[in-house]
């Protein structure tokens, strides 16, 4: 095959002996994908459903193939109203740059507001992490029968018994509960943070992307990369490299993957946006395009902008300020922001971002807008407190551990880890279990060290 948009021919599609054709088994998320970034494919649909209802097999395989030929190469829609370029020049062009006025910390400062970063990712994690996928037609039951509505507290393992299991279709079995872990416990979202740390020190503060498609391949096995990561990482294998590792065959390239990785280089680049955007552009083109790129680079940018200013508004307005005001992305923030400003209550946001994306579909639960939303939502109506914001990110469903662990992160950097409780901060332990080779668990105070050593 060959793929006219990156100038690569393709020998051998490896995808089925591998098991990991998911290609040919979405062909209805790549239609909804299509369409929602603006393809003109609404002529096509049922050659898309036609082909989802064959039975698996080489003709589903060749036809999905067929499937693809058209979709890099079939133009935009006439009447879509939004403007997501690729390239990082492009996007500079369409950002309207917010300037914030803030202070650059001492290096004591600065070192506990990495510190604060590193934890509050963590704790925001795991109290995501045991309810990870349960959606809020049983959430928002459990946690009123678990006194922990609205959400104030860790999910403990004393709130599971035997009636939880036989009530609820969402599995409470064998899941990290605050109550009986070790420090944090493995999960992509700290992963991420540990293995870009490990991408500056491989490669330096100028990696680029083929850099970092060969540090995971160098650094963790297939298992412990999903969706849009786990499709690029097969991408990768199959020597297709950046920025067609994005595309390939890839129906997750707009979810929330990306966004959950670019925490580190907001860390390293404290009051300098710009710097962290640009960097988390480098990570995520190998793996997802348009607003899945730009996920990562909001929330490097706002990361980087909590290290020198307190302003909610600001932090959020900072990042948003390195993502084209064109994208749907843009549109999505600000109108949560503009909401929140208008005296728009919580309940209503979350009606809202659920009318807006359905989580009781894969599609909907991992995309990156409604989870975005779900973040800025949670650091506007958390006004500045740790525990309730994370609470508010957790509670409103969707990709939970994601969410809470980008709020704890964003408000941890700007609050230091004195803005955390011992309450939050004593199941993590000061360390985080990783499946990092080489690396294992990592205690944060050297991680912290670590980070303070890649700052320009």
């Amino acid at each position: 095959m060959y793929f006219k948009n990156y100038g690569i021919k393709i020998e051998k599609d490896y995808y089925d002996e591998n098991g990991f054709n998911r290609y040919a088994s979405d062909m209805l998320l790549e239609y909804q994908q299509c369409f929602e970034e603006g393809l003109d494919v609404e002529q096509y649909k049922s050659l898309f459903e036609e082909v989802a209802s064959l039975d698996n097999g080489a003709e589903k395989t060749q036809r999905s193939d067929d499937i693809f030929s058209l979709v890099v190469n079939v133009g935009m829609r006439e009447d879509f109203k939004y403007h997501e370029p690729a390239k990082l020049k492009d996007i500079k062009k369409l950002c309207v740059v917010h300037a914030v006025d803030g202070v650059m910390p001492d290096a004591d400062v600065l070192r506990n507001k990495i510190k604060g970063a590193w934890l509050g990712r963590a704790v925001g994690c795991l109290l995501g992490k045991p309810i990870e996928c349960i959606r809020s037609n049983e959430l928002i039951p459990f946690l009123k029968e678990s006194d922990n509505y609205p959400m104030h507290r860790y999910v403990l393992s004393t709130d599971i018994n035997e009636e939880t299991y036989k009530k609820y279709k969402f599995w409470f079995r064998d899941k990290p509960y605050a109550d009986n872990v070790d420090g944090m416990p493995v999960d992509d979202d700290t992963n991420y943070v540990v293995l870009a740390q490990k991408i500056i020190d491989d490669f330096g503060r100028d990696f680029d992307s083929e850099d970092v498609a060969q540090a995971w391949l160098k650094y963790q096995s297939i298992n412990s990369y999903f969706t849009a990561e786990r499709i690029a990482y097969v991408n990768f294998i199959n020597c297709i490299k950046p920025p067609a590792s994005a595309v390939y065959k890839n129906v997750c390239r707009e979810w929330i993957g990306a966004q959950i990785r670019g925490d580190y280089f907001g860390y390293i680049n404290p009051g300098n946006p710009q710097a962290a955007a640009e960097m988390a552009y480098r990570d995520a083109c190998i793996s997802h395009i348009k607003n899945g790129v730009y996920g990562e680079m909001f929330v490097a940018a706002m990361i980087s902008c909590a290290a020198v200013t307190d302003s909610i508004e600001d932090i959020i307005s900072g990042g948003l300020g390195q993502i084209p005001n064109t994208s749907r992305l843009y549109e999505a923030i600000t109108k949560v922001m503009n909401d929140y400003k208008n005296g728009v209550s919580l309940d209503k946001c979350y009606d809202y971002i659920h009318s807006l994306y359905d989580e009781y579909t894969d599609y909907g639960w991992c995309h990156v807008i409604p989870n975005a939303m779900i973040v800025v939502a949670a650091l506007l109506y958390g006004a500045g407190d740790f525990g309730k914001s994370i609470c508010i990110a957790v509670q409103m469903a969707f990709d939970t551990d994601c969410n809470g662990a980008t709020v704890g992160s964003v408000l941890g950097m700007r609050g230091t880890d004195a803005c955390i409780d011992d309450v939050w901060k004593k199941p993590i332990n000061n360390k985080i279990h990783t499946t990092i080779f080489g690396v294992g668990t990592v205690d944060i105070d050297e991680a912290v060290k670590h980070t303070l050593a890649h700052i320009k």
